[in-house]
């Protein structure tokens, strides 16, 4: 299915959404129900964060990494 990416400003919305959806980019997907609309999220800020408190850090997985190697061998 075809996708494209606007500005909320480019379209013609009722105020409550728009006000909502200013400033963000949609993406409009064509589905068997009709047009979906779906505000693009930049993919780097969601996922910052999500492994804190974890205890995995970055020393840990490249300790994790070494061992990996040293198995290949």
């Amino acid at each position: 299915m075809a996708t494209i990416t606007l500005k909320s400003e480019q379209l013609n919305l009722p105020e409550k959404i728009a006000k909502r959806l200013k400033g963000k980019e949609l993406e409009l997907l064509e589905t068997k129900e009709g047009i979906l609309l779906k505000p693009v999220g930049n993919a780097i800020k969601r996922a910052r964060g999500f492994l804190k408190g974890s205890r995995f850090t970055s020393e840990r997985y490249l300790k994790l990494k070494k061992e990996e190697k040293a198995l290949e061998k």
